[in-house]
């Protein structure tokens, strides 16, 4: 009899194609894991500016744990001011200069407009030809929409000025409507 030759599964040899798939694969693998070690340093020092950022914007040191009183005034009057500046910045400023322009001014020369948001109030200081003239522009005033309660504060009769024109402040309630409080 003879003997048998029994080749189960022949050895398979890697390749270069083989090899070149793994350099890749752990290439890949390290440069992802280098990329998301950058990612996270990078976001934790965004985190630290912002957390920086906002102790500086409330004013916190980080070692205090409360304010002394002369800190907490001061922080309410800063607070304050930004309301009052936030009420200014809300106001519908372009319907109000809209209907000031709108308004006949051949006899009426516009010379300040202070508006106060915190009473609701505006105060406008012009200068009239006359006397007729000024009680007019009074009346379209407390007659637009926008203005109410239209007061006449103070006049002057300017004597030294040929035409004797009158310069006069107003002071009238700022109507906001349907402007967001």
């Amino acid at each position: 009899m003879r003997a048998l030759t029994l080749d189960f599964q022949p050895r398979r040899r890697s390749g270069p194609l083989g090899w070149s798939l793994l350099t890749v694969g752990v290439a890949l693998t390290l440069a992802c894991f280098f990329a998301q070690q950058h990612l996270d340093q990078q976001s934790s020092q965004q985190q630290g500016h912002l957390q920086h950022a906002q102790r500086e914007l409330t004013g916190d040191t980080g070692g205090k744990v409360g304010l002394t009183p002369a800190e907490t005034r001061e922080q309410a009057q800063n607070l304050a001011e930004m309301r009052k500046v936030s009420q200014q910045l809300r106001r519908p400023w372009e319907r109000l200069f809209a209907m000031l322009e709108a308004m006949p001014r051949d006899d009426i020369a516009l010379l300040t407009l202070t508006p106060d948001a915190r009473k609701g109030q505006v105060r406008i200081s012009a200068e009239a030809r006359d006397l007729e003239a000024m009680l007019e522009f009074h009346q379209r005033l407390e007659a637009s929409d926008e203005l109410s309660d239209v007061s006449l504060l103070s006049h002057e009769i300017v004597a030294n000025v040929p035409e004797h024109p009158v310069q006069f402040n107003l002071s009238a309630t700022w109507e906001i409507g349907d402007a967001n409080p």
